[in-house]
């Protein structure tokens, strides 16, 4: 087994959180390995954006190639009953200066390339088709990486910090045991591609809609460029498995006709490629740093997809965690404290949007409801779901609790101290 040594920082994955983490890191002039186990461009869920992943975009020098790209732009959001009735369109415009209130449907296999390939433009190196196969530990702390390359050799990687970026395989989560599913949010999703839809001309040409089923399920519709429609629904399992089908495909067809719209659209075009299949969705890491480790993106935690959060709190926990690493390697210090104040906005974070998907689920709730008694809180639910998510948001849930349960925070993912870590032994 060959060792090499040392880096500044190891960052497993070159997905969003990753690349952006490596990317920000190598520019304050850190050495940075990015291990990322598949080949891009390589295949992803996860392709509409909300409007406040404008910032990180902008802080890592993205937006003039985003706006080249060829993406789609997305302007608004509308929802569909069952029976077919359509919102007025939610303009992000309405609330936002021109360049945050425009975002873009992606396609992850293109949007992904872009971000690995700008982290290599800002001088971290990365290795593709490396799997990482563990943790190196002493004395309690996170030393590095043990990887294979692509030709199957091992070796060592020493870093004075790591990043966990690995996604939902959640690498460090899935090594200590850490990996907490959210104790309500337990839903399927069966998801495929159509082309030939026509679409509405103008601003609206790129909407994300939001069409539900019975039970409160749902249908994502995201139009992507090249003529492809991203199609998914999304429901409690023994909703989506009744009746004894197992099968991606015909789910997925059944449920097509248990809303009017979705029906409509998708008699105008044809389904191509396979259709995919996924399941419990939610859960937070228990930790979010440990002394040499800290967790990033979908490796901290993943929350239910009906408001497309993932990238923006990804992108987001990957400048995050690229400032406070680098400020304790400034301090020659990578304790699991130097990321507390990290820890503590993406737990903020990603629990003011929680408590929006737990009251979406429940059967009391509407949003329609919620703004006609109280028009004041509009421009709350537009932040919140337009990515707003660190700012208090007090005010909104107390309103929110008239209609529907609010969760309590999941006391999950704050830092694991060395101290803390010892006397829990």
């Amino acid at each position: 087994m060959k060792t090499q040594h040392i880096y500044d920082a190891v960052v497993i994955g070159a997905g969003p959180s990753g690349s952006t983490a490596a990317a920000l890191l190598a520019e304050y002039g850190h050495r940075v390995l990015v291990l990322e186990r598949e080949k891009f461009p390589r295949y992803h869920i996860g392709e509409s954006l909300l409007p406040f992943t404008y910032y990180p975009l902008r802080r890592l020098g993205l937006t003039a190639a985003m706006h080249q790209a060829g993406f789609v732009k997305k302007y608004s959001v509308q929802f569909v009953s069952p029976s077919g009735k359509a919102s007025q369109p939610f303009y992000f415009f309405t609330r936002y200066e021109a360049e945050v209130a425009q975002t873009w449907q992606v396609l992850r296999s293109e949007f992904d390339l872009l971000l690995m390939n700008n982290a290599r433009a800002k001088g971290a190196e990365v290795r593709e088709q490396t799997t990482v196969l563990d943790l190196l530990r002493e004395d309690g702390r996170v030393v590095g990486v043990r990887a294979a390359g692509p030709d199957g050799r091992e070796y060592t990687v020493r870093a004075r910090l790591t990043l966990d970026a690995s996604g939902r395989d959640a690498l460090a989560a899935g090594r200590f045991n850490w990996r907490v599913r959210d104790p309500y949010l337990k839903k399927f999703a069966v998801w495929t591609y159509y082309e030939g839809i026509p679409r509405p001309e103008g601003i609206d040409a790129g909407a994300t809609t939001v069409a539900f089923l019975p039970q409160k399920g749902w249908f994502w519709y995201i139009p992507l460029h090249g003529d492809r429609i991203s199609v998914g629904a999304v429901a409690e399992g023994p909703y989506l498995t009744r009746d004894g089908v197992r099968e991606p495909e015909k789910m997925f067809q059944r449920e097509i006709q248990n809303n009017a719209w979705i029906a409509e659209q998708l008699s105008k075009g044809r389904q191509v490629g396979p259709y995919w299949l996924t399941n419990e969705f939610s859960y937070r890491s228990r930790y979010g740093a440990v002394d040499g480790l800290v967790m990033l993106g979908d490796a901290f935690g993943f929350l239910d997809p009906v408001f497309s959060s993932g990238v923006m709190l990804a992108l987001k926990s990957g400048m995050l965690a690229a400032d406070a690493g680098h400020a304790a390697l400034q301090a020659g210090d990578v304790s699991a404290a130097r990321f507390t104040e990290y820890s503590r906005l993406m737990r903020e974070g990603i629990e003011n949007m929680r408590k929006l998907v737990y009251a979406f689920y429940q059967e009391s709730f509407s949003f329609r409801d919620l703004t006609d008694k109280y028009p004041e809180v509009q421009g709350d639910i537009t932040d919140c779901l337009s990515g707003d998510v660190n700012k208090d948001l007090s005010r909104l849930f107390e309103r929110v609790a008239e209609f529907a349960e609010v969760p309590e925070p999941l006391p999950y993912g704050e830092v694991l101290t060395a101290e803390e870590a010892v006397a829990a032994k």
